[in-house]
């Protein structure tokens, strides 16, 4: 399977665990640069789709190339070629911003003197300079988002994966994490982001809706709404879910 211009690539991704199928033979691409908002409600199987792209489980069948590298026999290149950040953030209470940094920099292999250089860029660029000493547990949630996406890009990935990383957050603070994803996509990193805002979907340059462990449908927001004559994509959302017909 060649990546082309895509990031990510999959074809036919199973994963059966025992007599349940949580991942039902699923196939879509994922565009070099791309907003790829991946959505589900609980026990869709976006949770299990995203283990087998992030190298955390292996596919019961099918393919999916990410990065440019196999799922099933090359996870470990993948989490090295990767950034991820979770909804629990993965920060260090006890240790100070800085030292957060220059822990994941050394996680993904950087050189000292990268990891110094890329910390410093991050830490401007978020506005997070005059913290830089602080501990975590004394930062606000909204912070705490910027360092962990901080730490999720310092290796300069080639996508990110966000697991509903606005959770739990105001909507001003929602909105400002927004533009830092909009801004690693315009400097070419491909967002793969998960959420249960539906607001957020409208965000994404493309959506694809998980139900019972198949992609039902897969559009730009724009495009989906049309295809269901819904207002939004939470109207989509709703219908996909509950089964309705386009």
């Amino acid at each position: 399977m060649k990546i082309g211009n895509n990031i990510i690539e999959v074809r036919d991704l199973t994963r059966v665990f025992g007599d349940f199928t949580a991942v039902d033979r699923i196939s879509f691409e994922v565009r070099r640069g791309e907003i790829f908002g991946f959505l589900g409600a609980n026990g869709a199987g976006k949770t299990t789709a995203i283990r087998m792209l992030t190298g955390l489980l292996v596919p019961t069948s099918g393919r999916a190339i990410v990065a440019g590298f196999d799922v099933s026999t090359q996870s470990e290149s993948i989490k090295r070629n990767i950034g991820y950040m979770s909804q629990k953030f993965s920060l260090y209470d006890d240790l100070t911003v800085a030292e957060n940094m220059r822990f994941y920099g050394g996680i993904y292999g950087l050189r000292t003197r990268d990891i110094r250089a890329r910390t410093e860029e991050l830490l401007a660029r978020l506005e997070l300079t005059a913290v830089r000493d602080r501990l975590i547990r004394d930062l606000p949630l909204g912070w705490k988002q910027k360092l962990a996406f901080s730490t999720a890009v310092i290796h300069d990935p080639a996508i990110v994966f966000m697991d509903e990383p606005t959770s739990g957050v105001d909507p001003i603070t929602r909105r400002q994490f927004w533009d830092l994803i909009y801004e690693a996509s315009d400097r070419g990193t491909t967002v793969f982001v998960t959420t249960h805002y539906m607001d957020e979907a409208e965000y994404c340059d493309r959506v694809s809706i998980m139900v019972d462990g198949r992609i039902d449908a897969l559009d730009t927001p724009g495009g989906l709404k049309r295809t269901f004559d819904a207002r939004n994509v939470e109207d989509v959302f709703v219908k996909l879910a509950r089964g309705g017909a386009a």
